[in-house]
């Protein structure tokens, strides 16, 4: 059963109230306003549930980054029958209200009073940890926040940094920190900055993503192009921004079109990005992957390839099978490469200074095999290199440092520039189902977004 319920005629929108009684469930989501038929009713007619269905992926080229679908059918509240049968009561449209109306849709709203389902940290430690609760609290919008309503979240290798400990986070939490969707509510000062109700957005680097609902601040917010699907519109936040800084700003010049450059893992996660934009960008690339990546990593475009044998069990890198400093050698002429982008960690940092040219870079980006030990400034000397530990925040301080990687990276994409392919799971949050074990625990997520 659908009954519409008029809306506020300065928006131009209305509030669809689907209910299904045989289920006892209910739906509220934003529609357009509909030509008036006969009688000043509203014309019906059908349309898909939520704001449309995303497109289907691509074909499975290579697997894609994995999403929670945070669709409306997966998050129905139950209703009571004597609210089913007031709303079939209600006038077909109630008169419009004044733009002053503190209820009004482009003015502040409070969260909807519901409580949200989320994926909850209470305690650090293995995926376990991680427990899907129904009755969270919907965020309160902060001065320049926007309220999104999440169609989807990413799931990224770093979440798993904070689950466990390794990043200090303030107890409890929601997993993840990157999504999209539909804004929900604006403060006046986001309005301001042109957000509004409704909007089509995608952000990155804002905790609490593993839930229907995210507070996010008006300026870490990007409005995803039409010609973008959103699905892939979210993939490129945490990883394709960072791609992004690593290959244009991170490495602070040091390397220039047609110099060697060496990127780790280039058949995972944030390195099949890197390794794509290194080579429009202009510089000459050397990969490092495993042996059951090796046709991902090649459709990367790299320049030459090093393969190592995987450890036992794994689907990742045994970084002792194969003696890199001297590959890199052969192949840079003896010269070494001017740039190391390393999210390994632990098992590479070594042989990525070893392999640097005179007055290369370090740039030592993640912790995949564990984090970098300390070590003495001295051990640069030989070569006269330069090291760097960046993050992702210090490389989108500005709205327009941040909108400028992001209309880099959706303007490759539409060209054709840029490969992601996006491989979604529709996963429902079923207190029974093992959900904190898939958020932490994929081993091989490909394509621009790809955890190990």
């Amino acid at each position: 059963m659908r009954v519409q319920v008029g809306g506020r005629a300065q928006t131009r929108s209305r509030v669809r109230l689907t209910s299904d009684l045989s289920s006892r469930h209910v739906r509220y989501s934003p529609i357009p306003r509909r030509a008036s038929g006969p009688h000043g009713r509203p014309r019906l007619r059908r349309r898909p549930r939520g704001h449309g269905a995303p497109p289907p992926p691509p074909p499975a080229v290579a697997r894609g980054h994995h999403f929670l679908s945070i669709d409306d059918d997966v998050f129905r509240k139950p209703i009571d029958s004597k609210v089913a049968a007031a709303a079939r009561r209600l006038p077909a449209s109630p008169p419009p209200r004044p733009s002053s109306d503190p209820s009004h849709p482009s003015r502040p709203l409070n969260p909807p009073p519901l409580p949200q389902r989320a994926a909850v940290v209470r305690e650090t430690g293995p995926s376990s940890v991680m427990k899907v609760e129904n009755d969270y609290p919907v965020p309160k919008l902060a001065p320049g926040g926007v309220l999104v309503k999440n169609k989807y979240s990413g799931i990224n290798f770093i979440d798993t940094y904070h689950r466990s400990g390794l990043y200090k986070r303030e107890l409890p939490f929601i997993g993840g920190q990157e999504g999209g969707g539909f804004v929900a509510a604006v403060t006046p000062e986001a309005e301001s900055q042109g957000v509004k109700v409704g909007d089509r957005v995608a952000y990155s680097s804002v905790f609490q993503t593993y839930a229907e609902y995210t507070a996010v601040p008006a300026s870490k917010v990007v409005t995803v192009p039409e010609e973008v699907p959103l699905d892939v519109a979210v993939s490129c936040g945490v990883q394709g921004m960072t791609a992004h800084y690593l290959t244009h700003s991170a490495h602070a010049g040091l390397v220039k079109p047609g110099e060697w450059m060496l990127i780790h893992g280039t058949g995972s996660g944030t390195c099949q990005w890197a390794a794509q934009m290194a080579k429009l960008r202009g510089y000459k690339v050397i990969g490092t992957c495993s042996e059951s990546k090796q046709d991902i990593a090649r459709a990367t475009g790299v320049d030459e390839l090093i393969v190592y044998k995987e450890a036992p069990g794994t689907s990742y890198e045994d970084y002792t099978s194969v003696d890199l400093v001297p590959k890199v050698m052969e192949i840079t002429g003896g010269e070494g490469v001017k740039a190391v982008i390393d999210g390994i960690g632990l098992a590479t940092w070594e042989t990525s200074i070893e392999s640097l040219a005179r007055r290369g870079i370090f740039v030592s980006f993640g912790n995949a095999s564990g984090a970098v030990p300390a070590f003495p400034p001295l051990r640069l000397i030989n070569k006269s290199g330069f090291i760097t530990r960046p993050k992702l925040n210090d490389y989108t301080v500005t709205r327009e440092e941040l909108l400028s990687r992001a209309n880099d990276i959706y303007g490759w994409i539409d060209k054709g520039d840029l490969k992601v392919v996006v491989r979604l799971r529709d996963l429902m949050f079923c207190p029974s189902a093992s959900i904190p074990f898939l958020f932490s625990s994929f081993l091989a997520v490909d394509d621009g977004a790809r955890c190990r």
